[in-house]
């Protein structure tokens, strides 16, 4: 264990369905990030990101405890929960003295036992009471959370058909159908017009400047919707892509929204003086929607795969880290690393050890980020499709396995997945799948485990 840093702040920023290639920092063409490239010039740069999975709500929980979903039953948007046996950061947080807060995105159970109040499907849709875990019966102190999705411009306002032509103009007062929640019961219709992002801010910053005040360390977990469906731009943000196709102006409009919220983000931070010791994270929750999906033109940068699918594009994401207590120059991070790294490395920051009474398949990424070392020590295993499909993850191979076939990848040198090594490199495929096999045989034992 390392020496604690005197309790950090701690923000975790992430984007709903924004490719790894849908950064200014990692190459796009037309998109304009110009927060996220500053903090990839100021402090850490994954280049190797993963989300904890292909989709959604199993990355969010993987963020909030540190071990695979799988484990604990979220396999899938909108099923699964975060179970009462689950340590969440937010309870080991508080009870080190931390506030907490969460805005944004929830998506790890319902928010209300009521059938028919939210835009539901799945599991929450059949049994809301059953997965009825809102944050604020998991130690989380201050809430503005939806339970899904919500369009990125007017959030509680149903936008219309979002491809090819305009809103009826009757969507103007019919609701999208989602809630934001503050508590049991309780929902907020005020200041929600415009962007989406800005609409959190305006509820993370007051929450921010009351710890400071207090002079109380905080959790806040920042979750925009952008640029998940139904995307809708702004017209300000619009006008900057006018020679972009309209799908396009929409889809880099909500997201130069998002960026531009970091920066304010970012700037209050440093006028209340705890940048300097306050980790601030950003990532993505998965890759790209598909192109084709309504106003989705997200880019998995020369990746293969997007959202939903164990490639590289559908799990390699975004990944920034800035905590000028700790990382004083600008460095890139070429290791594998994954979301359910957050719980560790948090922790290992306040020289706490993780409890020993379950398994974690994160780290700590605080070796990595100190420059101590610059290869992983530990694989990370993904599962998908209800465990039918599979990947074991070195610093050098992905070994992926589907129903179909099994290959074997050398990431550094082939991102794109185009040469499969099964055959060359038999030795190592057999490795690969003796940690997998074990691994996969422990998470699923848990899952059976899970109430239903």
């Amino acid at each position: 264990m390392v020496s604690a840093i005197a309790e950090p702040n701690v923000i975790l920023c992430m984007s709903d369905d924004q490719g790894w290639g849908d950064t200014g920092y990692n190459g796009h063409p037309h998109l304009k990030t110009p927060h996220l490239d500053q903090m990839s010039r100021e402090g850490v740069t994954f280049s190797r990101f993963y989300s904890a999975a292909a989709m959604c709500s199993p990355t969010r929980a993987s963020c909030y405890t540190g071990r695979n979903p799988y484990r604990f039953g979220v396999t899938f948007a909108m099923k699964g929960m975060l179970e009462p046996g689950e340590i969440p950061l937010s309870t080991v947080l508080k009870q080190q003295g931390y506030t907490t807060g969460h805005f944004g995105k929830w998506h790890l159970g319902t928010l209300s036992k009521k059938k028919g109040d939210q835009k539901r499907w799945g599991a929450f849709a059949g049994n809301p009471e059953r997965y009825y875990c809102p944050p604020w019966e998991r130690d989380v102190d201050v809430c503005f959370v939806t339970e899904s999705k919500v369009p990125t411009w007017d959030p509680l306002i149903d936008p219309g058909p979002v491809k090819g032509k305009a809103p009826p103009a009757e969507a103007a007062s019919k609701p999208y159908g989602n809630a934001y929640f503050t508590g049991p019961g309780q929902t907020v219709t005020e200041n929600t017009r415009g962007d989406d992002s800005r609409v959190l801010m305006d509820r993370a910053l007051p929450f921010i400047q009351g710890a400071v005040k207090n002079k109380q360390p905080f959790l806040a977990v920042i979750w925009f919707h952008t640029p998940h469906s139904p995307v809708v731009g702004g017209p300000e943000y619009r006008r900057m892509y006018a020679d972009q196709a309209e799908p396009a102006q929409h889809y880099y409009a909500c997201i130069t929204a998002m960026d531009a919220q970091l920066g304010r983000l970012r700037a209050t931070l440093k006028g209340l003086g705890v940048d300097g010791n306050t980790m601030l994270w950003f990532c993505s929750d998965n890759g790209p929607a598909r192109q084709g999906s309504p106003r989705h033109v997200g880019s998995p940068g020369g990746l293969s795969g997007y959202k939903l699918a164990i490639r590289e594009g559908g799990i390699r994401v975004p990944g920034l880290l800035v905590w000028p207590a700790l990382v004083k120059e600008p460095r890139t991070i070429t290791a594998p690393c994954v979301t359910s790294d957050y719980f560790p490395t948090i922790l290992d920051a306040l020289g706490l050890p993780l409890p020993k009474d379950r398994v974690y398949d994160g780290i700590s990424l605080l070796p990595l980020i100190r420059g101590e070392r610059d290869t992983r020590d530990k694989s990370i295993g993904f599962l998908n499709k209800d465990g039918n499909e599979s990947v074991w993850m070195e610093d050098r191979y992905k070994l992926v396995v589907t129903r179909k076939k099994t290959s074997l990848y050398d990431i550094p040198a082939d991102a794109a997945e185009k040469k499969d090594l099964s055959d060359t490199l038999p030795e190592v495929k057999a490795r690969m799948q003796a940690g997998l096999e074990r691994w996969k045989a422990g998470v699923m034992e848990a899952l059976k485990r899970v109430p239903r």
